[in-house]
């Protein structure tokens, strides 16, 4: 990607102080500039508060690629909520000072510097401090992964370090949407490449695993206080990482402990397969490695306080930065053209840098035609590689695999999941039971595919004592069931009203086919006491005694035998009765009734 000139960023910097973006920020001085995005400290006045505001290259907001990437991976930054990482407030369109249309992001700010201003004013830092670095770094990388994103340019300049010590991960998925910008960068890759992983160079592919190899190598130059390896060209660079195992920390600096040497090693093997799979399997290995190592972290350091603007080829701090020196152009986040990341991969050593070569190469007119020639042609063949190919992917099949590990499987293939949860009778709780698209189909990279995720089968909800009847038939179909209710299911209850619900058959938590049944039992109210009064029956027909006793629970019975004058029963008045009025009795007790 082509820079501007120092001086004309710093008029453009000049002349946007005071503009208000969207209607709610206003920038302030530039705290960073380079060749990709300027940072600026900034107002937001609609909420009164300090922010950092990244607007990126103007050229890169006339290209609708990057704008459609650079607010999806803006949107899923912002999802990130985590101490460690630096917060994404917003994102959207402006013009600056100077008439041009832009895209902005705006970021918490942080009061500090960059992990680079530490490591250039103390090098090397000792093993505790060092740990107490790189255990908020992985912590906050665990979180990005554990939603499906990568940084892709994990580096000490995208390391925040607050005055109070706070250690935070700034520059969420930037590097993407500029590498995907368009024509003009067709066969580029854009990142760092003193921190490239192998894979990034070799196909420009990037995970989780490429990341633990960036933190591997941040973790190298901790120690040791430089990365493992430099030059004055990338391509110089990007070959020893193809092609050289990074040495542990050990062999350039004292006091390393093994298990922490063994550590680093790991993270930063060339075969992605061999390494922790993400940030957080990282983090775990490195804290078993403190308490094995019995290391005590120490605070982590603070940057020195110069508050020069930083100018150091891609401004990727939302802090408030201190002043760098310039730094190599290997160390700063740039674009790499295919065909040299092509050449490290294949084997093909740096070209020559020696004066006198380039001397007799540049009188050699017709050589260098022939060269310039060779590179357009490969230009061009990269271009088409990507316009054809490069850019698309296949959908993997993920069908019956765990949430996780199909998330990861598309990150792989550089596809964006958003993921549904339903219920499912056959697939298990947890599992992938659907996509769209179908495995195999060919998409573009970046698309966004959906995972359904089985919750499992439909569960019994629990349903209160004394649940009104509709609102307990409403959560078992919110459930996926079917309520029922039944003459024969209803019992007395001390608790539930009459009429409510008393519990559900079969009970809550167990699991049934979608659209089973679920039975409601209803109350019958509190249970009636067990003995009741006899009342007085003498004089009464028998008829009137009958329904007497039945109001109060017993049985009445008519002695027959002792009807006189032809009187039907019902019109007989009784003369006796076989329990005395006011004795108690057991409820459904038979009462004999005499009547004359």
């Amino acid at each position: 990607m082509d820079e501007r000139p120092g001086a004309e960023l710093t008029a453009v910097a000049a002349r946007s102080a005071g503009v208000l973006l969207d209607g709610r920020y206003r920038l302030g001085p530039a705290l960073a500039r380079g060749g990709m995005s300027t940072v600026y400290r900034a107002t937001d006045i609609r909420l009164d508060r300090p922010v950092a505001v990244k607007v990126m290259d103007p050229r890169l907001a006339a290209d609708p690629a990057f704008l459609a990437r650079f607010e999806r991976e803006a949107r899923s930054a912002a999802r990130i909520d985590h101490p460690t990482v630096v917060d994404v407030h917003d994102q959207g369109t402006g013009v600056l000072g100077d008439g041009e249309p832009v895209v902005f992001l705006v970021m918490e700010l942080v009061d500090g510097g960059t992990l680079r201003d530490v490591l250039r004013e103390r090098g090397a830092l000792p093993v505790p401090t060092a740990v107490a670095v790189l255990g908020p770094v992985l912590d906050g990388l665990a979180q990005a992964h554990a939603r499906g994103l990568v940084h892709r340019d994990v580096k000490p300049e995208n390391v925040l370090i607050s005055r109070t010590g706070e250690v935070k991960v700034a520059d969420f998925g930037l590097v993407t949407p500029a590498a995907q910008a368009g024509a003009s960068h067709a066969g580029m890759i854009l990142g760092t490449v003193a921190y490239l992983s192998p894979e990034q160079v070799a196909t420009g592919a990037a995970d989780a695993r490429s990341d633990v190899y960036a933190t591997g190598v941040l973790a190298y130059e901790l120690l040791t206080g430089a990365p493992p390896y430099t030059g004055d060209t990338a391509i110089s660079i990007a070959y020893r990482h193809v092609h050289d195992d990074v040495p542990a920390p050990s062999a350039r600096a004292a006091g390393v402990p093994p298990e922490l040497d063994d550590l680093i090693v790991r993270a930063t093997r060339r075969d992605p397969a061999l390494r922790p799979v993400d940030a957080a399997a990282f983090l775990t290995a490195l804290c078993r490695v403190v308490d094995r190592a019995r290391i005590t972290p120490a605070p982590p350091p603070v940057p020195p306080a110069r508050p020069e603007p930083v100018d150091a080829g891609h401004a990727t701090t939302a802090a408030v930065p201190q002043r760098l020196p310039g730094l190599p152009g290997p160390r700063g986040t740039r674009a790499l053209p295919r065909e040299e990341a092509a050449r490290a991969a294949g084997g093909a050593p740096a070209p020559a840098t020696d004066p006198a070569r380039l001397r007799r190469r540049s009188r050699t007119v017709f050589g260098a035609w022939v060269s310039v020639v060779a590179v357009l042609g490969l230009l061009v063949g990269a271009a088409g590689w990507w316009l054809a190919d490069g850019r698309w992917t296949s959908m993997p099949t993920v069908v019956g695999a765990e949430r996780a590990a199909a998330e990861r499987l598309l990150l792989a293939a550089d596809l964006v999941a958003t993921v549904s949860v339903a219920r499912d009778d056959e697939v298990t709780a947890g599992l992938v039971s659907a996509v769209d698209p179908a495995p195999g189909a060919r998409l573009l990279r970046g698309s966004a595919v959906r995972l359904t995720v089985s919750s499992g089968r439909p569960q019994v909800p629990a349903v209160a004592v004394g649940t009104p009847v509709a609102v307990a038939e409403q959560a078992v179909r919110d459930a996926g069931l079917a309520p029922t209710r039944s003459g024969s299911a209803r019992e007395y209850s001390a608790t539930a009203p009459a009429g409510s619900v008393v519990r559900t058959d079969p009970a809550a938590g167990t699991a049934l086919p979608s659209g089973g049944r679920v039975t409601l039992v209803i109350s019958r109210g509190a249970e009636p006491p067990r003995q009741v009064r006899v009342p007085l029956l003498i004089g009464r027909t028998a008829a009137e005694a009958t329904a007497a006793l039945a109001a109060v629970g017993l049985q009445a019975e008519v002695d027959n035998g002792f009807l006189f004058g032809g009187r039907p029963a019902d019109q007989a008045q009784v003369v006796g009765q076989s329990h005395g009025p006011g004795s108690m009795v057991d409820r459904g007790t038979t009462i004999t009734l005499r009547a004359f």
